[in-house]
């Protein structure tokens, strides 16, 4: 039984993203060997063993629902087995993710000389769009004359729209002319095939030292600055939901605890006591 190959074509006719089919591969083949037996001969308390494990191993609530996912997954689609096992372990609780003020922001962007540089950092932060999406984006899903575009196959294989921010629309099209890009090309183009996820992870740190910015500064810092300042600006979580490409708004809930209360216009109530 060849299971990644079952795994790979099954979790494809599933809608799966290649990210999740490369989890559930990794995840059911560690059990496996683990556990030394043949697929049909598992048993539920196989499963509750291997977990067990793991939690010995002081492994997170969340990578024991991968796992747990990853296999119901492989004997519900693939064997079609009722092997469900009824669990789900509490996920660690989650930090508030770090976000820079906006004068930061500004500190940031005028630390790069760089002019692509400085457009790659512009952009992921007017948009709110994932280092990996930002990559794959192509000139073809810029809608100029609708300032929007189109994230494609972003995180969950889903499509979603991105404002695109007046202040860089022309800075956009001007890249775009000088350097020649085609309708069909990457935006932003690498050696080989579009920008690494490496190479943009470096433009930011490096960003982030020379503007002396003493805070943890990664691509997904933009991301999570955007969606914050969205809703210092006055925008509500249902707003700022779909641009972030939320499946719930529950998560993105969580800037209006991150959002400078001085920034919103929220009042104590004592003040409104006469």
């Amino acid at each position: 039984m060849n299971i990644p190959e079952l795994i790979r074509k099954t979790g494809l006719r599933r809608g799966l993203s290649p990210r999740t089919i490369k989890t559930y591969d990794h995840c059911v083949g560690t059990f496996f060997k683990e556990c030394n037996k043949e697929p049909k001969e598992v048993k539920k308390k196989d499963v509750i063993d291997f977990l067990d494990k793991l939690i010995e191993k002081n492994s997170a609530g969340s990578t024991l629902n991968v796992y747990l996912n990853a296999l119901n997954f492989f004997y519900r689609e693939i064997l079609n087995r009722k092997l469900m096992i009824g669990i789900r372990y509490s996920k660690t609780p989650k930090k508030l993710p770090i976000v820079l003020t906006k004068d930061e922001i500004k500190k940031l962007i005028y630390s790069i000389s760089n002019s692509k540089h400085k457009l790659i950092v512009k952009l992921m932060y007017s948009t709110g769009l994932r280092v990996s999406e930002l990559v794959n984006l192509k000139v073809k899903d810029l809608e100029f004359d609708k300032n929007y575009g189109w994230v494609r196959k972003g995180k969950g294989s889903k499509d979603r729209l991105f404002i695109i921010a007046n202040n860089l629309k022309e800075e956009l099209k001007h890249f775009i002319s000088n350097k020649e890009i085609n309708h069909e090309s990457y935006l932003f183009k690498g050696f080989k095939n579009h920008l690494s996820v490496m190479s943009v992870y470096r433009i930011i740190k490096s960003a982030a030292k020379l503007s002396k910015i003493q805070k943890n500064v990664h691509p997904h810092t933009l991301r999570h600055s955007f969606a914050t300042h969205l809703v210092e600006d006055g925008y509500d979580a249902t707003s700022v939901q779909p641009l972030m490409g939320h499946n719930s708004v529950q998560t993105t809930l969580m800037y209006l605890h991150i959002a400078s209360p001085s920034m919103i216009s929220v009042k104590s109530p004592l003040d409104s006591l006469t």
